[in-house]
C-alpha cells in the first residue's frame, strides 16, 4: 500500500462525511424524514448511492471509491462487535423494584425468540420462491436487517467474503435493504402502536398520544445547557486521550483476533478456523475486559465513551453499505424481499405484543415497544420509541430493555454462523424448521421463566 492509496482512501472517507453531513441538514429540515425518523446515515447514503456511478452517475469521483464502499462495512464492523463486552456490567440496572427486573429474563426469552422466527421467515420465503433461483443463504437478512440493522449488513458480507461466496455483495445489498425496511416500518408501526396503546390504556404512564420533542425530531438538540455528555474521562491527556485510550482496546481486541484466526488457518484447526474474525473480536474483547475488571481496572472504561466509537464506526458502516448497495442485483430479489419483510413486520409484531403482554408483569407495554424498536431497527430505534411513550424515562422499562438488548445480541451473534452454514450445507428447508424449533422452545422457556418468577397465579396485564 502506498502514499498516494492511503491518500485516496483518506478523500473518499471525505466523500461519505460530506454526505452524512447532507444527511442531518436533510433530516432537520424536511418534515417526511422527521416523521418517519430515517437516520443521517441512511439519507446521506441513498444520496450517494443516487448520484454515483450506479445510477445518475454525476459525481466526478473514481468508481473505485464505490468498491471501497463495499468493503468497508465488513472491516468497520469488526470493531463495532469487538466492542460489545468492554465495560458491560450486567446487573446495574437502576430499578429496585425485585418483580420489574425479573422481566429482564423473559424479556429475553421473547427477544430471542422473534428474532428466531424472523430467521424462520426469511427461509421460509427462500423455500416459497426456491424456483427463482435464489442463493444459498437468501432469506437470512430479514433476521440481519431486523435485528440487526445496517450495521450488521456489514457482519453478514464479512463472513460470506471470508468464505469466498460471490453473492456476498448482494447479500450485503438485500440485507441493507431489509434494514431500511424494517427501521422505517418498525418506526411507523411503532408509533401507531403508541397512539393505540394510549388511547385504549395500556400505556402505564402516556394517557394520551404525545407530540415528539423537537429534538428528536430534528436529530439535535439546539439548547446547550439540555445537551447531553458523551461520557467520563477516564484518562487524562497529559498522558493519552480518553477517547483514543478506549479506541485502542478495541483495536488491541481486533489486531488479536486477526491473529487467533490466521493461527487456526495456518494449522486448519477444524470449526475453529471457519469461524468468523468478528466472533474472535468478541471473545477476545470478554477476556480483556475480564481481566481488566479482576485487577480493579474497570474505573478506566467507560461504556458511553466506549459507545460513541462503535457508534461512529457503525455511521460510517451504514452509509458506506447503502452507497455501494447493488441495485441491479437486489433488484432481482424485490418480490421475495417484500414478501419476507411484511410477514416479518406481522410475525414479529404478534410474538412481541402477545407475549410481552402476557408473560411481563409491570410497564408491559413499555418494556414491549423498547424490544419493538430494537427488532425492527437497532436499539436506538427502541430508545426512540420508549421515550414517545415515556418522555422522562420515569418507567424502568429502558434498564430493562438495555440490559436484555445486551445479552441478547450476545447470543444473536453467537448463533448467526449456524444460520449461514445451515442452508449452505441443509438448505433452506432444513434451516426454517430449525428456526422455528429454536424460537418454540424459546419462548416455551419464556413461559415457564415467567410462572417461576411471577407465579403461576400471574395471569398477564
Amino acid at each position: 500500500m502506498t502514499s498516494a492509496m492511503l491518500t485516496d482512501f483518506l478523500k473518499s472517507l471525505g466523500l461519505l462525511g460530506a454526505f452524512l453531513l447532507l444527511g442531518v441538514f436533510i433530516r432537520a429540515n424536511i418534515k417526511i424524514f422527521q416523521k418517519t425518523f430515517i437516520p443521517a446515515g441512511v439519507i446521506g447514503g441513498f444520496l450517494l448511492l443516487i448520484l454515483g456511478p450506479q445510477c445518475i452517475n454525476i459525481l466526478p469521483v473514481p468508481g473505485e471509491w464505490f468498491k471501497i464502499y463495499s468493503l468497508l462495512p465488513g472491516v468497520l464492523i469488526v470493531p463495532v462487535v469487538a466492542a460489545v463486552p468492554l465495560g458491560l456490567n450486567i446487573g446495574s440496572g437502576k430499578s429496585t423494584d425485585s418483580d420489574i427486573l425479573k422481566n429482564v429474563i423473559p424479556l429475553i426469552g421473547i427477544g430471542l425468540g422473534t428474532s428466531m422466527f424472523q430467521f424462520a421467515v426469511g427461509y421460509g420465503t427462500h423455500v416459497l420462491f426456491s424456483g427463482q433461483d435464489l442463493y444459498d443463504v437468501f432469506g437470512i437478512e430479514l433476521a440481519i436487517g431486523f435485528v440487526g440493522g445496517h450495521g450488521t449488513a456489514g457482519t453478514l458480507g464479512n463472513i460470506l467474503s471470508g468464505l469466498n461466496l460471490p453473492y456476498w455483495q448482494t447479500s450485503q445489498g438485500v440485507a441493507t435493504t431489509t434494514a431500511t425496511f424494517g427501521i422505517v416500518g418498525g418506526i411507523l408501526i411503532g408509533i401507531g402502536l403508541i397512539n393505540w396503546a394510549a388511547r385504549h390504556g395500556h400505556t402505564a404512564l402516556l394517557k394520551k398520544p404525545a407530540d415528539i420533542p423537537e429534538p428528536l425530531r430534528i436529530g439535535y438538540q439546539k439548547d446547550m445547557a439540555k445537551q447531553n455528555s458523551i461520557g467520563r474521562e477516564t484518562t487524562l491527556s497529559s498522558s493519552i486521550d480518553t477517547v483514543a485510550f478506549h479506541a485502542a482496546i478495541i483495536f488491541v481486541a481486533c489486531g488479536l483476533a486477526y491473529i487467533v484466526l490466521a493461527f487456526t488457518k495456518k494449522f486448519k484447526i477444524p470449526v475453529l478456523s471457519s469461524i468468523s474474525v468478528w466472533a474472535y473480536a468478541m471473545i477476545v474483547m470478554f477476556i480483556i475486559w475480564g481481566i481488566m475488571r479482576k485487577l480493579n481496572l474497570n474505573y478506566l472504561v467507560d461504556d458511553k465513551v466506549k459507545s460513541k466509537i462503535s457508534g461512529s464506526f457503525t455511521e460510517y458502516a451504514v452509509i458506506a453499505a447503502i452507497a455501494s448497495l447493488p441495485i441491479k442485483a437486489v433488484a432481482a430479489y424485490i418480490i421475495p424481499i417484500l414478501v419476507m419483510v411484511i410477514v416479518g413486520y406481522i410475525v414479529t409484531t404478534g410474538i412481541l405484543f402477545i407475549f410481552c403482554k402476557k408473560y411481563l408483569k409491570g410497564y408491559w407495554f413499555e418494556q414491549m415497544i423498547g424490544t419493538f424498536g430494537m427488532s425492527t431497527g437497532v436499539f436506538l430505534t427502541g430508545v426512540l420509541l420508549l421515550r414517545v411513550c415515556d418522555p422522562n424515562l420515569e418507567s424502568p422499562a429502558l434498564a430493562n430493555y438495555s440490559l436484555s438488548y445486551t445479552i441478547t445480541s450476545i447470543i444473536y451473534f453467537a448463533m448467526l454462523n449456524l444460520f449461514i452454514m445451515l442452508p449452505m450445507s441443509s438448505g433452506a428447508g432444513v434451516t426454517t424448521m430449525v428456526a422455528t424449533g429454536l424460537g418454540v422452545v424459546i419462548l416455551i422457556a419464556t413461559v415457564v421463566s415467567s410462572r417461576v418468577l411471577f407465579g403461576k397465579e400471574f395471569k398477564g396485564n
